[in-house]
C-alpha cells in the first residue's frame, strides 16, 4: 500500500481551545515522516489521538487501509503502534527490565514472573540496539539520557509497524543521538513508518524523508525533506521570518555577589566546585551527560545533600540545607524535567503558579486568599505571555513552552536574587525559545544572577556572558562566549572523563 498510516481531518477540542482543526497526515512504509511546529501547534495532541490517549471529535484514522480508533494506549500497542513520549512516564522504584515489560511480564509454568527470562530478553534487545545499560538497575538511579534510551528500547520491543518519537533527543548526547539514528534507520529498513517530532532543525533535515509543518492546530505544509531549508521550516512554523535566533544581550554584569567555594555533594558526583558570579550576569554551565551540571544546581538549592563547601551571597553564608532554606536565601530552581519535578499536572495554572508562595496567601493562618492568588497568577500570565484559555486550565494541557513560562512565573513571585536554570528550553520550539531567552536576559538586566545549565552549546554561546565547563563532576575550565569555540568547550568537557 502507498500509505501505512493515514490521519484525515482530525479535529479535537478542549474546554476553551480548539487544539486540532481538520489536520491530515500520511505516512509511507519504510520512511521517517517528521512533524514540526511551535509549542501548542498540536503535534503531541495529534499523536495522542492516534495513540488512544485522546479521543477525536471528528476525522478518520486508517492503519494498513483499515479504519481504526484506539480507545487506550494498550490497544494501540496491540495493533502495532508505539510511542516514545517527550515526558518520560516510568516507574521510578522498579528496575529497567520491569519498566520495559510492564503489563506483559514473562511467566513461569507456575504463573509467577520469570525474572530470568525477563533479564535475558531485555539484554537481547539492548545488545541489538548496542545499549550498555544494566537490566537490573533501578530506573531512578540512571541519568535521564539513559532513561530516554530505555523508553526507546521499550517501544522497539513491541515490534511495532508505526513508532512515534516525540522529542527523543532532548536529553541525549551526540553519541546517543547517532545511536538513535542508527536504530531509526534499521526500523526504516524493516518497513516501519516512523513519525519523528523534534524542534532541532538539523536533526529533521538529517533523518527525515518527509516533513509536515503544523501551526495553531492546523496543517500548513508537507514536503520532501530534501526540498526544505532551516529558514523555510522556521517561516512555515511561525508564519514570519526570524532573522535572529538569540536576542541582543542588554544586561550589564555588575559587582560579584555570589561565591561558591569547594562545593561537594554527599551522594551525587559533584567534587570541589569553586566559582563566582556577578549581579546581572548570565553564567552558563556546559559539559557532557553526567558532567555534574544538574548536581551542582541541585546541591546549591538543597535538593542534593551537601558534603562540603560554602555558598556566599552578598558576603553572607547561605546554608541551603533544604529547598525552603534556599528559597529564604533568595535562590530559585527551574528543574530539567518539567513533568516529574516541575509541574503539578493534575492542578490548574493558578495552583501551579502560586505554590511556592503558598503560606503567604493564608489569612490568619487559616484560609487561602484566593483573590490574591488569582491576581498574582494574572500578573504571571500577562508578564510572561502564557497562552491559556483561563487560570483554571489544567497545566498538563498546556504546551511545553507555556508550562515552562508558568514555572518561571512561579519563581519570579518569590523575588529571587539567584535563578538556577537546568535545561530551561528543553523540548521548546524556536519561537518559544526566543521568548525564554529574552526573559532570561531581561531578568539579568533587572539585576538577577542567572546560572544556566544547557546541553546545547549554541544556546550557551548565544545567551551567556561567561561559560563554566564541567567534566566528571569537577569544574574543568571557564571560557568567554565571545572568543571561544565549540571545539574548545568539548576539549574541556572531556578533561576528566
Amino acid at each position: 500500500m502507498e500509505y501505512l498510516l493515514e490521519l484525515d481531518g482530525i479535529t479535537k477540542s478542549f474546554p476553551g481551545v480548539k487544539a486540532l482543526d481538520g489536520v491530515s497526515l500520511r505516512v509511507r512504509p519504510g520512511t521517517v515522516h517528521s512533524l514540526m511546529g511551535e509549542n501548542g501547534a498540536g503535534k503531541s495532541t495529534l499523536m495522542k489521538c492516534l495513540f488512544g490517549i485522546n479521543d477525536i471529535d471528528a476525522g478518520t484514522i486508517r492503519l494498513d487501509g483499515r479504519e481504526v480508533r484506539f480507545r487506550s494506549p494498550g490497544q494501540a500497542l496491540e495493533n502495532g503502534v508505539a510511542m516514545v513520549h517527550q515526558e518520560l512516564n516510568q516507574v521510578h522504584t522498579r528496575s529497567v527490565m520491569e519498566n520495559i515489560w510492564l503489563g506483559r511480564f514473562p511467566k513461569t509454568a507456575l504463573g509467577s514472573v520469570d525474572h530470568r527470562a525477563m533479564r535475558r530478553q531485555t539484554q537481547e534487545i539492548f545488545d541489538e540496539l548496542e545499549l550498555d545499560i544494566d537490566p537490573g538497575a533501578i530506573i531512578s538511579t540512571l541519568p535521564i539520557s539513559q532513561r530516554q534510551m530505555v523508553e526507546i528500547a521499550r517501544a522497539v520491543s513491541y515490534g511495532s509497524r508505526v513508532i512515534v518519537f516525540d522529542e527523543p533527543t532532548s536529553s541525549l548526547t551526540d553519541t546517543e543521538v547517532e545511536r538513535l539514528f542508527s536504530i531509526i534507520n534499521r526500523l526504516r529498513g524493516e518497513g516501519c513508518g516512523v513519525i519523528y517530532i523534534s524542534h532541532k532543525m538539523s536533526e529533521i533535515l538529517t533523518i527525515s524523508d518527509e516533513v509536515t509543518v503544523m501551526r495553531d492546530g492546523r496543517w500548513v505544509a508537507t514536503a520532501p525533506a530534501e526540498e526544505l531549508t532551516i529558514d523555510r521550516i522556521i517561516h512555515l512554523m511561525v508564519g514570519r521570518e526570524i532573522t535572529n535566533v538569540y536576542p541582543p544581550k542588554t544586561n550589564k554584569p555588575g559587582e560579584e555577589i555570589l561565591r561558591v567555594e569547594g562545593l561537594s555533594a554527599q551522594h551525587v558526583g559533584l567534587k570541589e566546585a569553586t566559582f563566582s558570579a556577578r549581579k546581572g550576569e548570565i553564567v552558563g554551565l556546559a559539559g557532557l551527560a553526567g558532567a555534574g551540571r544538574t548536581e551542582l544546581l541541585e546541591t546549591m538549592f538543597g535538593v542534593a545533600t551537601r558534603k562540603s563547601g560554602t555558598i556566599t551571597l552578598h558576603g553572607k553564608e547561605c546554608r541551603n540545607r533544604t529547598c525552603r532554606a534556599a528559597m529564604r536565601s533568595g535562590f530559585a530552581l527551574v528543574t530539567e524535567e518539567r513533568r516529574s519535578s516541575g509541574i503539578f499536572g493534575v492542578l490548574d495554572i493558578t495552583e501551579n503558579t502560586t505554590v511556592s508562595k503558598g503560606r503567604s496567601y493564608l489569612w490568619k493562618g487559616l484560609f487561602l486568599q484566593k483573590g490574591l492568588m488569582r491576581r498574582d497568577t494574572e500578573w504571571a500570565i500577562k508578564a510572561l505571555n502564557v497562552r491559556t484559555a483561563s487560570q483554571r486550565t489544567r497545566i498538563s494541557t498546556l504546551s511545553g513552552g507555556n508550562q515552562q513560562k508558568v514555572i518561571f512565573g512561579r519563581w519570579l513571585l518569590t523575588r529571587p536574587e539567584v535563578l538556577l536554570l537546568d535545561e530551561p528550553t528543553r523540548g521548546i520550539d524556536v519561537g518559544a525559545k526566543y521568548e525564554i531567552y529574552q526573559l532570561i536576559i531581561d531578568l539579568a538586566r533587572e539585576g538577577k544572577t542567572v546560572i544556566m545549565a544547557s546541553s546545547e552549546m549554541p544556546e550557551l554561546l548565544g545567551v551567556c556572558d561567561r561559560i563554566i565547563v564541567m567534566s566528571g563532576g569537577r569544574i574543568a575550565g571557564e571560557v568567554d562566549p565571545a572568543s571561544t569555540s565549540q571545539e574548545e568547550i568539548m576539549a574541556l568537557a572531556a578533561k576528566y572523563v
